[in-house]
Order: C-alpha cells, then sequence, then structure tokens
C-alpha cells in the first residue's frame, strides 16, 4: 500500500508516521535534527507505509559503499526507531562495545554451540519488539549470491522481512511492504532480489543484479 499524506511527516522528506508499539529510540529533537538533515543532503523516504508490526527483520540493499551506515543511521533517527544488528561479539569489548550498543548492536559468539541464526531468533523470541537489520550481501564487495541468515532467522521467528531500498540515484530511502516467508528460499529471495536494481547502488559496479 502507498502512503497517503496523511501517513507522513516532514515534508519534502516524507517521513512515514511509526505506529507508537514499533521498538522506538531518539526524541524529538533528534528526530527533527535528522530530518533536518536528510532535507539538507537531499535524501527523502518514498514507497510503502511503515509496517504496523511489533517484530520483523529489515533487510537493506543494495550495500556497496560506506556511504550506507551514515544514511541509514539519518533514517533511523528520522523515523525516531530502535534497530538491532548483529556484530562479532568481539567487537563488543571496551570501549568499542559502548558505541555498538547503543547503536544498537547485538553481540553473537561464532565459537559458541548455537550458531548465529539461533542466537538471533532466540533473541527474536525473548522479545516484546525487535527490528533485526542485516544486509542480505553481507559484504560491500561484489559478490554473485546473497547470505540466507536474514531468510531463515525470520523463517524460524514467524516474523516477515521489511525490504528497504538505498536508492542513491534518487536519493530515496524507499519502503516496500512486508514479505512472508514461504518456506521456499530460493523463490523467495528471487522475488526480493527482484525489488533492487544496480542502478540504486551507491558504487553499481559492487553490485551483483
Amino acid at each position: 500500500m502507498i502512503a497517503s499524506h496523511a501517513t507522513r511527516i516532514g515534508g519534502a522528506v516524507n517521513v512515514p508516521r511509526v505506529p507508537s508499539h514499533v521498538a522506538r529510540r531518539g526524541n524529538a529533537f533528534t528526530r527533527v535534527l535528522m530530518i533536518a538533515l536528510m532535507r539538507l543532503t537531499g535524501w527523502r523516504f518514498s514507497g510503502a507505509d511503515f509496517p504496523d508490526c511489533r517484530k520483523f527483520v529489515l533487510i537493506v540493499a543494495p550495500h556497496t559503499s560506506n556511504w550506507d551506515f551514515p544514511v541509514g543511521i539519518m533514517a533511523m533517527y528520522a523515523l525516531g526507531i530502535r534497530i538491532t544488528f548483529l556484530g562479532k561479539d568481539t567487537l563488543f569489548k571496551f570501549p568499542l562495545g559502548i558505541m555498538m550498543r547503543f547503536l544498537g548492536g547485538f553481540p553473537v559468539d561464532r565459537t559458541s554451540r548455537s550458531d548465529v541464526v539461533t542466537q538471533t531468533v532466540e533473541l527474536v523470541e525473548r522479545s516484546e519488539r525487535i527490528i533485526i537489520v542485516l544486509s542480505p550481501e553481507g559484504t560491500r564487495k561484489l559478490t554473485a549470491r546473497w547470505r540466507s541468515g536474514f531468510y531463515w532467522i525470520a523463517q524460524k521467528s514467524g516474523v516477515p522481512i521489511l525490504p528497504i531500498a538505498l536508492d542513491f540515484s534518487k536519493k530515496e530511502i524507499r519502503f516496500h511492504p512486508l514479505f512472508a516467508p514461504t518456506g521456499v528460499q530460493e523463490e523467495d529471495i528471487v522475488a526480493l532480489r527482484r525489488l533492487f536494481s544496480v542502478e540504486m547502488a551507491h558504487s553499481p559496479a559492487n553490485y551483483a543484479p
């Protein structure tokens, strides 16, 4: 469903309204500040409404540049949402760990008997509300295949997937409707990849359509 004017704020930035029960962070000041920064840099939101859902996996693509991170941080604070991203547990040691946790990092132990998918599913199951953010490419370098971890986290947790495109060609953060995994991994990932194109990438040479 394409958002109506009534569900948007922020003027030209076109910020979707976020339901109150979605995981939140920040305050009115940080939202206004980041909306102003998006307006200054020419970025805006487009596409579907923000989903009315307490738990979901959010995937962002194309992921081809270090610039993806600051754009994502702007978007997070403009929306006022709390995200959770995965990181090696070694990155959460002092002092870097303070910043990692502040930004929403969740440490995963790759040496544990439980794999990363299992650890993340357990986190989703014990959370009342959570947004797990992942890049399906898993790297800024050129890769022909998406990693399937995001898919199995959603499938095993029983939560939908929210695809968001970072379209550098139009400076748009584009929301697609929620996608419910069917359990047929290859077909579902093909359907999701069709939502993104090489023209959107900051560095098109690093994205495989």
